[in-house]
């Protein structure tokens, strides 16, 4: 089994914390072969910002390609700039709030999260990347959720309401995607 992710948005939407999260969580949790490669535009909050995440249990070849099982974009140019790397049959996850665009490829799978939405309708902007990882792992299975979770509160073990709100946005993240996988 080999997954391969590529995360992508602006600056400030925690797209490199999102792949920096599963990566280290099932690093830390699991004996998957990971590998996290990150690639920043030329400004950092705003700026376009990308991420591969490859989580094998074989030895992994190449950290990033140009051909993705699955593709999370947080924004429309990240739709137009990356769409074309998706595999047939690949997974897009898209931030439904922001990227209004209709997906012309009727190849793929689509998985509509309105995250932004969501983490403003929870008081805190910055965990939409959270919700969106949930509705990654509850379509896709590619580790446990507890791998996750944990390492969530491994990031926020000295911030208690932090881990109570992470959890709160990564199941509905989660709920999201277990209900488009049963609508698929």
């Amino acid at each position: 089994m080999e997954r391969n992710l590529m995360i992508a948005g602006f600056g400030g939407q925690g797209v490199m914390t999102m792949g920096k999260l599963l990566a280290q969580a099932t690093c830390d949790s699991t004996d998957l072969n990971v590998t996290f490669f990150p690639s920043y535009g030329a400004a950092m909050r705003g700026g376009t910002a990308n991420c591969y995440v490859v989580i094998s249990d074989e030895s992994i070849g190449a950290p990033s390609s140009t051909s993705v099982d699955d593709l999370i974009v947080m924004n429309e140019p990240s739709l137009d700039a990356f769409l074309g790397n998706l595999k047939e049959n690949g997974v897009l996850f898209i931030n439904s709030t922001i990227v209004k665009k209709k997906i012309d490829r009727k190849d793929v799978n689509l998985v509509e999260v309105p995250v932004t939405e969501m983490a403003l309708d929870m008081g805190d902007p910055r965990v939409l990347n959270v919700i969106m990882l949930g509705a990654y792992i509850g379509y896709t299975d590619v580790v446990p959720t507890e791998v996750v979770l944990e390492g969530l509160h491994h990031k926020f073990k000295n911030k208690p309401d932090a881990i109570k709100l992470n959890d709160e946005a990564f199941q509905k993240g989660y709920e999201i995607g277990i209900n488009a996988k049963k609508d698929r």
